[in-house]
């Protein structure tokens, strides 16, 4: 009998067992090449929707379609071994009906073999959370600003600045929490409301423009990077990129006009006989 040794990835559980515990590390990747990188040092792998933007250019996360997800997430599972997966739901394929939302996170599931979806919305979602989860879809929450809903907030603008308006976003969180969410993301709060999120709900929650005090913390990997022409307040870069790839290209295009490139070493030789 042959002995085989599995790789085991990360799973929605053992996310969850992270609150109150060791910082969970997330960031997005959209190819197999930038997930194998990923996947060295993250805990979560998140197949975002910001795609829509990162990749193809909209405007905003709107436009982005189940069938772009699917593709996407399957390639990030093939670069990568260890990490959790999630991938995002997009605007249109959950919100109609929970029966909607379900049959939606089941072609995720099955066509790119991911372990865990995200959608976004607090109360209102927290019914559809509730029947995934009881279905065997792990559900990661999104709270605070929601990208998706972009039409109707106007813009991009942080939440809960205005310790009048914390209610409902508290209110939220423990909906999501208390509908079996494995985790919850936290996008653009402010801080001490991020903060008493987290103390309050029993799952872990992930930042972004949040606290240092969530349980963990998200970015886009091309903002991480410089690789996005302008990014939020609260991206902290830890590359810039931008210039270096752009020279690159320049010298390409200047070795090539010059026939510089190729050379004799990038090309191939007859056969000797």
């Amino acid at each position: 009998m042959s002995v085989q040794s599995a790789i085991k990835r990360k799973t929605a559980p053992d996310i969850r067992a992270r609150k109150n515990g060791e910082p969970i590390v997330m960031l997005t990747s959209y190819h197999a090449h930038t997930a194998a990188l990923v996947d060295r040092y993250c805990d979560v792998i998140l197949v975002g929707d910001s795609l829509g933007n990162v990749m193809h250019g909209f405007e905003t996360t709107v436009p982005v379609t189940l069938d772009m997800m699917i593709l996407q997430g399957h390639a990030v599972m093939r670069g990568s071994k260890h990490a959790l997966v999630v991938v995002d739901m997009p605007f249109g394929s959950y919100e109609a009906s929970k029966e909607q939302a379900f049959h939606s996170a089941v072609r995720i599931l099955k066509e790119t073999h991911c372990g865990a979806v995200k959608l976004e919305g607090g109360a209102r979602m927290a019914e559809t959370v509730a029947f995934l989860s009881e279905r065997g879809v792990p559900v990661m929450g999104h709270i605070g600003l929601t990208p998706q809903s972009i039409n109707t907030l106007g813009s991009f603008r942080a939440q809960g600045r205005d310790e009048g308006s914390w209610d409902p976003i508290l209110k939220d969180a423990q909906a999501i929490s208390d509908a079996g969410a494995f985790s919850v993301v936290i996008e653009a709060v402010a801080e001490p409301l991020a903060r008493k999120i987290t103390e309050t709900i029993s799952i872990p929650t992930i930042g972004i423009g949040a606290s240092a005090a969530c349980d963990g913390q998200v970015l886009v990997l091309e903002d991480m990077l410089g690789l996005s022409p302008r990014t939020p307040k609260f991206v902290r870069r830890y590359g810039n990129l931008g210039p270096a790839i752009e020279a690159a290209i320049e010298g390409y295009a200047s070795d090539v006009r010059s026939r510089a490139f190729p050379g004799p070493e990038h090309v191939y030789e007859m056969k000797k006989s």
